[in-house]
């Protein structure tokens, strides 16, 4: 599988999309590299116009034989704050009613199953997965968004009776579950689609914006999964933006800004609780482990 730029520019640059133009920079030649470009991120009243460069880009080799995949925008500070900005608007202006939410991760789990194979074999080249486990996790992606799409169904409230106490007779109380805000989330590369997917899939069941951070070595399930979101299944563009780049620029940008209410993160334990103590005021999801490694000699084969 290939992945050329001009598809991470079709991508990216979609008129109502994920953080758009961003990728411009990389159809310049190797002269032009230094010249400043336009990016564009946001939508509508709420864009932004940003300056980058051609160096301004992370080359994306594959683990296997070192080839280059292809290249992602090295985004800064800036780009997110422009992506979290637009990720509110979108939650006061055009909030999701429940039935939007369990609809569009309805269509999520049926698009991705028809598109299960092209989906493995994105995981396959960037990964360096054997195709028969890169389909696996497409199939368990697919599970992901069903569950989410019927948890979406149940968000609903609860009625109280408050007759414990006299006061409380003939009254009754209750709640009603709301979005909790922007998510920043922040994914490893290790199963670069369904991992996204645990993190999107709630997010969306619940109504909430989300501004997502793959992994540098494997962004392209990432910007392919939102692609199919924003224009297969009907989630507004706003409610999702990828932003790509390095932990100590974009994550820490995420987990530092004001306007994200929850963290999501899953990787290494050291950056896990690294980001739970420089958020004490924000909601941290973490799912951490480490990087086992494995030795075979020619004694056991």
């Amino acid at each position: 599988l290939d992945i050329p730029v001009a598809e991470i520019h079709r991508v990216l640059e979609r008129r109502h999309g994920v953080l758009r133009g961003v990728t411009r920079a990389t159809t310049m030649s190797e002269g032009d590299r230094s010249r400043p470009v336009e990016i564009r991120v946001g939508s509508g009243a709420h864009e932004n116009s940003i300056v980058a460069t051609m160096s301004d880009v992370i080359t994306v080799r594959s683990p296997y034989d070192d080839a280059v995949i292809g290249t992602i925008p090295a985004m800064s500070t800036a780009e997110v704050d422009a992506a979290v900005a637009s990720a509110k608007n979108a939650l006061h202006t055009n909030p999701l009613p429940l039935w939007k939410r369990a609809e569009i991760l309805d269509k999520a789990a049926a698009r991705l199953a028809a598109r299960r194979d092209e989906f493995a074999e994105i995981i396959a080249k960037e990964a360096a997965k054997p195709i028969k486990t890169a389909r696996v996790e497409a199939e368990r992606a697919v599970g992901t968004f069903q569950f989410a799409a019927a948890e979406a169904r149940k968000l609903g409230g609860e009625m109280i009776p408050l007759d414990a106490i006299p006061s409380g007779e003939g009254k009754i109380g209750f709640t009603l579950r709301v979005p909790i805000g922007v998510i920043g989330a922040i994914a490893p590369f290790n199963f670069p689609l369904n991992l996204v997917a645990h993190k999107l899939g709630p997010a969306i069941a619940a109504g909430c914006p989300v501004v997502l951070k793959p992994a540098s070595q494997t962004p392209f399930s990432s910007i392919r999964l939102a692609e199919m979101l924003i224009d297969e299944c009907g989630l507004p563009a706003d409610y999702l933006h990828v932003v790509t780049g390095g932990g100590g620029t974009v994550g820490n940008a995420l987990v530092d800004h004001p306007d994200v209410a929850l963290i999501t993160f899953t990787g290494s334990p050291e950056v896990g609780w690294s980001i739970r103590s420089r958020a004490p005021r924000k909601r941290v999801g973490l799912e951490l482990g480490d990087r086992k490694s494995t030795r075979l000699n020619s004694s056991h084969t």
